[in-house]
């Protein structure tokens, strides 16, 4: 964390005080749990959004204790099973939860949106139940942070083109390439990583922080989502366990 951009965090004196107008009777589309759901974050986005965001995007800061706050009111997953450490809500509920966060800035929008739909997601459609275990629980009470591997620097996010891979070694697997453009990946404890085997079939990978040759360079000079966190995944010969693969899927 940057000190010094800490440093010149300042709370705006100005209030919040929206109140969507409902123009279209759209509200009434809504369950009274919707309607909760809706006011409880956004009363969250006038508390510990609002005030500061100003100052955060002027300063290009991520104000990484938000991770621990969005676990708390339950924007990471809430659309998973209750069973994962997840609300068991439906979409709407989630769709209302990253529209409040959304007014409130984009990029804190984007670092809970990509921990939910792109990170946890995958896992829990995608992987086995030992990984569902070992990382959702954390990922929904924000005690990890996650960050999701598509877009490469010669071919944006278009698979046919990708360049990052990984062979089978026999004990594990070894991954080379690079990510770019990635949310939240200068603080992710983990990486859902997609990347080329040795027969041009993509498979998704988890990708532990701290993993010998995986490093996170952050972006800099954004003009944009200033207060999220964007950065590089850069794998050098990265030994991943073979238990990380996540079995359901390959494309």
């Amino acid at each position: 964390m940057d000190s010094n951009k800490a440093s010149n965090i300042q709370k705006s004196s100005k209030a919040d005080v929206f109140d969507h107008p409902d123009f279209y009777m759209m509200d009434d589309l809504l369950s009274e749990e919707h309607k909760m759901v809706r006011s409880a974050v956004r009363d969250f986005v006038k508390r510990e959004i609002s005030p500061y965001i100003e100052s955060w995007a002027e300063n290009a800061y991520f104000p990484y204790d938000i991770v621990k706050k969005f676990g708390e009111i339950g924007a990471f997953g809430p659309q998973l099973p209750e069973k994962y450490g997840c609300g068991g809500m439906d979409y709407i509920a989630y769709g209302l939860i990253m529209q409040e966060i959304e007014r409130g800035d984009s990029g804190m929008r984007s670092t809970a949106s990509v921990q939910g739909s792109l990170v946890m997601y995958p896992i829990y459609k995608f992987g086995s139940e030992e990984q569902r275990m070992k990382y959702l629980p954390k990922l929904a009470s924000g005690e990890m942070l996650g960050c999701f591997g598509l877009t490469e620097p010669d071919h944006g996010s278009n698979p046919s083109g990708m360049v990052t891979n990984f062979k089978d070694m026999g004990d594990h697997y070894l991954l080379n390439g690079a990510k770019m453009w990635i949310s939240n990946s200068p603080f992710a404890d983990i990486a859902v990583v997609w990347a080329k085997n040795e027969e041009g079939r993509i498979h998704g990978l988890i990708v532990e922080r701290g993993m010998e040759g995986f490093t996170t360079p952050e972006t800099h000079g954004k003009w944009s989502l200033r207060a999220s966190a964007t950065g590089e995944l850069v794998f050098d010969n990265v030994k991943v366990p073979k238990e990380n693969l996540l079995p359901g899927k390959s494309g």
